[in-house]
């Protein structure tokens, strides 16, 4: 068994010498004394082990949980958990079926069990229906302002629209992203999940029924409350229920079907443009297109509870019966299943070693170097994966393609191949982001952002109204297609891997506020900006932007691809000062070097990994 727990939580000191310390962390038979754990093997817990502690170890799991039928599997599991890299060659107790069961699953990643399948539909979907809510109100911009009274040119009407489009955005940054963690541990992932898209459902209908501006904007405001909790929700689901091998690809593919979903929208817009009223309803047209996100979420809702819950939920309720159900449901093999519940079992008994009051784990995540720094770049690609500009043309692309010469329909189909770009230029992420690297895209696709947005704001002071509007739907297309793979995916993927174990929750929730503060800010205030600055030079603002983001993360945000928990301790434990004048110098010997065609010495790294 892995030791009690310690009384007292990791201290400042503790984190800040990480590397030094050794952890007090054992896994054998009950009553074992502790084994000292080196910090290099704090990765992976079972490491330094014998082959007859880990074979104790599993007895007495599944003698404690009730698992004595499967203890043939737990015992193979654990050896094979040891090292997963091996594929059980050279341990005498697999045998060569055993071998071959892990040996194909390492081959082939993505033959995995038809209920994983459903999960991995299932987390798509719920996905898509956060992109679904984010852009129907795009082409409902286009009437439901006019409708209620709201559609002058004045600064009051201005920031009306502005709050109203921007209502759920502000409920996920105070109140929809914290309530996700008291929902988890009452009701479960699939609960969660399940009422987040219900409330999703009910408040898109709820928006498609209201007739004033304050009453929509309320209906919109509740919706944070379904868009919060499930997108904190649904990427620790699909974590925590997949293997290894597939597990980055799912958490990429939660922004690939989120920029689905966003096209969703678009397609709503236009297919409900021509619908007329009827006698007794007016705005028929845009009501639809709000009501129309409830679809995607009420297959959610109806699917959710036919897979099967997260085994981590269940182990974190010391139901680890149900969770080996639940795992024997998700992989190919018992052998597989027992495995990954095994090691699990480790992870979860060093995250408890590991655990702290929230109060403190707030603190410690400015306090202590590692953290702060951690915390620091999450923000930095949180808060410029929105202030690069994106919602802006998200939410009001139908409007400023109407401002450049399209008519409404025009602009709802020019929304619509924004939202077509927005999804098939995230699907090369999955592949470069580890192999070109998190801080890479970004440092590439920024300044292209840029000059994209320039190009659009520029294009407003072309006379001809066909040259003008070509102009500026190729500028929003050029700088969709260098969002989707950059800004887009990156910063939800950064921020998972960035935090240390024990305030990863928190981290997330941090970040995840973050980022639906300022989209809730971009919202608010873009009619208003555009406004007071015209459509070229807030065009401009958002430009200028992209070069800072450039700059931040130059400076600010260390590279985390294919990185070890141990070594990100090592990267985020470098000074912010030195970490930015060592980019500052790298910067300037590759323009030496490229660009001027000079000689420069080579650096010398940055990290000792």
């Amino acid at each position: 068994m892995i030791s009690e727990k310690r009384k007292e939580g990791p201290s400042s000191t503790q984190h800040e010498n990480r590397r030094e310390s050794t952890s007090t962390s054992s896994v054998g038979e009950k009553g074992h004394e502790p084994r000292k754990v080196s910090a290099a093997q704090a990765n992976n817990p079972l490491s330094g082990l014998s082959r007859e502690e880990l074979l104790n170890a599993a007895d007495y799991y599944c003698a404690e949980h009730g698992l004595e039928a499967e203890v043939e599997y737990f015992r193979k599991g654990a050896l094979a958990a040891q090292d997963p890299s091996r594929l059980g060659a050279g341990l005498v107790d697999l045998t060569d079926d055993d071998r071959a069961i892990l040996e194909y699953e390492s081959k082939h990643p993505w033959a995995q069990s038809k209920q994983l399948y459903a999960l991995v539909v299932l987390c798509s979907v719920a996905a898509a229906v956060q992109g679904m809510d984010e852009t129907v109100i795009n082409g409902a911009n286009l009437f439901y302002p006019k409708h209620f009274g709201v559609g002058s040119d004045s600064d009051h009407d201005t920031w009306i629209v502005g709050l109203v489009n921007s209502g759920p955005y502000l409920c996920c940054a105070l109140a929809g992203c914290w309530i996700s963690d008291p929902m988890n541990k009452l009701l479960g992932r699939r609960g969660t999940i399940f009422w987040s898209c219900f409330i999703a459902m009910a408040t898109c209908i709820w928006s498609a029924c209201t007739n004033t501006w304050w009453h929509l904007f309320i209906a919109r405001f509740f919706l944070g409350f379904g868009i919060g909790a499930k997108s904190s929700t649904v990427p620790v689901y699909a974590a925590e229920s997949t293997p290894a091998g597939v597990r980055g690809a799912l958490v990429m593919m939660w922004q690939m079907w989120t920029a689905f979903g966003i096209m969703l929208g678009y397609v709503a817009d236009v297919a409900f443009y021509y619908v007329k009223d009827t006698h007794n309803i007016t705005g028929l047209n845009w009501r639809l297109m709000l009501a129309s996100a409830m679809f995607p979420a009420l297959v959610v809702c109806s699917q959710v509870y036919f897979c099967p819950e997260s085994p981590r939920w269940y182990m974190g309720k010391n139901r680890h019966a149900d969770a080996f159900k639940s795992m024997c449901a998700l992989r190919t093999h018992k052998l597989l299943a027992a495995r990954d519940q095994f090691y699990m079992n480790v992870l979860l008994i060093e995250e408890n070693n590991l655990q702290v009051g929230t109060l403190r784990r707030l603190k410690e995540m400015f306090t202590v170097a590692r953290n702060r720094h951690a915390a620091q770049a999450s923000w930095i690609v949180m808060f410029m994966q929105q202030f690069c500009g994106v919602n802006v043309i998200a939410y009001y692309s139908s409007t400023i393609f109407s401002e450049g010469g399209f008519s409404d329909i025009s602009a709802l189909l020019a929304s619509m191949g924004f939202g077509i770009i927005n999804f098939l230029f995230a699907i090369p992420a999955i592949y470069t982001i580890d192999t070109f690297g998190r801080r890479n895209l970004l440092l590439v696709t920024f300044p292209c952002m840029c000059l994209a947005l320039l190009f659009t704001g520029f294009s407003f002071y072309i006379p001809a109204k066909t040259a003008r509007t070509a102009c500026v739907a190729l500028g929003i297309y050029i700088f969709g297609i260098f969002y989707s793979p950059g800004a887009g995916p990156v910063p939800f993927t950064y921020s998972a891997e960035a935090f240390p174990l024990y305030i990863r929750d928190l981290g997330m929730s941090f970040a995840t506020a973050t980022t639906w503060f300022f989209n809730f800010v971009l919202a608010i205030t873009w009619p208003a900006l555009k406004k007071a600055f015209t459509a070229q030079g807030a065009f401009g603002w958002y430009a200028a932007w992209n070069m800072v983001g450039f700059f931040l993360v130059l400076w600010f945000v260390p590279e985390t691809k294919a990185l070890t928990l141990e070594e990100l301790d090592h990267v985020f434990a470098i000074p912010t000062a030195k970490h930015a004048c060592y980019q500052n110098q790298k910067l300037v010997n590759k323009v030496r070097k490229n660009v001027l065609g000079r000689d420069v010495a080579p650096l010398k790294p940055l990290y000792d990994l």
